[in-house]
């Protein structure tokens, strides 16, 4: 009988990320300057499996002069080994680097579905 030398895979966590704009002046268009750079940065980490989904926070009926809905922040979910894997990623997204995220209000927790995950 061989056995196997190969070390069974690390087992993967769910986790929340929230992550809230600053509030200071500007937060929109920094978030709009920046917000190509984001989405591609998000493709990759959802084409490797880290992210499995997220999105804007939106404040609810604030509009701004032109019309666009007041984003707050941003909600997401990864998969990954450690919380230290995700908060890597996130401080390497395009919003955390641009000063769209308020890096003192960001929370990331583990998460267990109450219901059955969505496929991405």
């Amino acid at each position: 009988m061989l056995l196997s030398t190969a070390s069974a895979p690390a087992p993967k966590h769910l986790f929340a990320v929230y992550a809230p704009d600053r509030s200071a002046p500007g937060a929109l268009e920094r978030r709009l300057a920046v917000r190509e750079r984001h989405l591609a940065g998000v493709d990759g980490l959802l084409a490797r499996g880290l992210m499995k989904f997220g999105g804007a926070l939106l404040a609810p009926g604030l509009v701004d002069a032109q019309g666009r809905k007041s984003m707050v922040g941003s909600v997401m979910f990864y998969e990954a080994e450690t919380l230290e894997e995700v908060r890597a990623a996130v401080e390497a997204d395009a919003y955390w680097t641009g000063d769209v995220w308020d890096k003192d209000k960001l929370v990331i927790l583990p998460f267990v579905p109450a219901m059955h995950w969505p496929a991405a």
